[in-house]
């Protein structure tokens, strides 16, 4: 083969698979009639700011009283300037005894500005839902968006993990799941949800069997955020290895006191709900009152990955 003919053919390859100068690649795109394959560059990755889901969590709601709906006016106000499209219902979502006769004054007509706006809710559990037919009617209810009494969904680069914490709960066949799924996700962000807590320093306090059970397996699976109510405050926990702990016990309840301890970042009891923005570097945790108004800001840093 002559010299000038290997030339063409080397120049014809770079030409389709793009030149490498200084470390860029400047591609050239086939004419349609060539039938060669276009150089296809990587997605830019997005800014620290942009803004990747915007989610509301609140617990401990279904009171069906003026506390409630204050609670969930407020919600809905957020809504009309912060739209979001997920709540986090975490348990005890009709009071008293979860009697599904209720769940029109308890569920639906409170929120019924956000259902309007196609605002999904996705419930778990709590001690006083499973007194009416151990929680199944619930579970089967449409309006919680529940697929089963523990189960799992993904919300764009936010993968969510609900659980059944109470006392009557399948544990070992739960926690087996929960270090399968945890294991087998993508999700740059691993949030996990359900009624009771695990750190807390209201009425219950810190339960040492909860962290037996759960911290192992968000520190080996990098568990950002945990959710839940049971206490009627809110909540903010320092990141204990990795993970913050979220109080929101605020929807509706009857409020407790709340102190602090050496886990506490900020605690108050006070009606209101949690907002919280997910970014690719951190997760923005605000607690709202009824008045629409800010009380607590939090970060939760992303963990460098290798």
């Amino acid at each position: 083969m002559s010299l000038k003919r290997r030339q063409l053919l080397v120049l014809g390859g770079l030409g389709s698979l793009g030149l490498v100068v200084a470390g860029k690649t400047l591609s050239r795109s086939p004419e349609p009639s060539s039938g060669m394959a276009q150089t296809v560059s990587e997605p830019p990755k997005p800014s620290a700011n942009e803004l990747m889901l915007r989610f509301v969590a609140v617990a401990d709601s279904g009171a069906g009283d003026r506390n409630q709906f204050a609670s969930a006016d407020a919600m809905a106000a957020y809504h009309r300037k912060n739209p979001y499209s997920l709540v986090t219902l975490a348990g005890d979502n009709i009071y008293d005894s979860g009697e599904m006769e209720r769940i029109g004054v308890a569920f639906e007509q409170p929120y019924a500005p956000l259902l309007k706006q196609n605002v999904r809710f996705r419930a778990c559990l709590g001690n006083h839902d499973i007194r009416t037919e151990n929680g199944d009617p619930q579970v089967r209810y449409a309006g919680f968006n529940m697929n089963g009494r523990y189960y799992t969904y993904r919300e764009k680069d936010v993968q969510f993990f609900v659980l059944d914490t109470n006392g009557n709960a399948d544990w070992k066949d739960q926690i087996a799941w929960l270090d399968a799924e945890l294991g087998r996700s993508s999700a740059p962000w691993k949030v996990v949800y359900g009624h009771h807590p695990i750190y807390s320093s209201g009425v219950y306090g810190t339960d040492p069997v909860m962290i037996q059970r759960f911290a192992p397996l968000f520190k080996k699976h990098q568990v950002q955020l945990y959710i839940n109510g049971h206490e009627h405050h809110y909540e903010r926990s320092t990141s204990i290895d990795g993970t913050t702990y979220l109080v929101t016990g605020i929807g509706g309840a009857h409020l407790r006191r709340v102190g602090r301890s050496k886990t506490t970042e900020y605690a108050v009891s006070r009606y209101g709900f949690s907002a919280i923005e997910v970014y690719p570097d951190r997760l923005q945790i605000e607690g709202i009152g009824t008045d629409g108004l800010v009380f607590d800001r939090g970060i939760v840093a992303r963990a460098a990955t290798v």
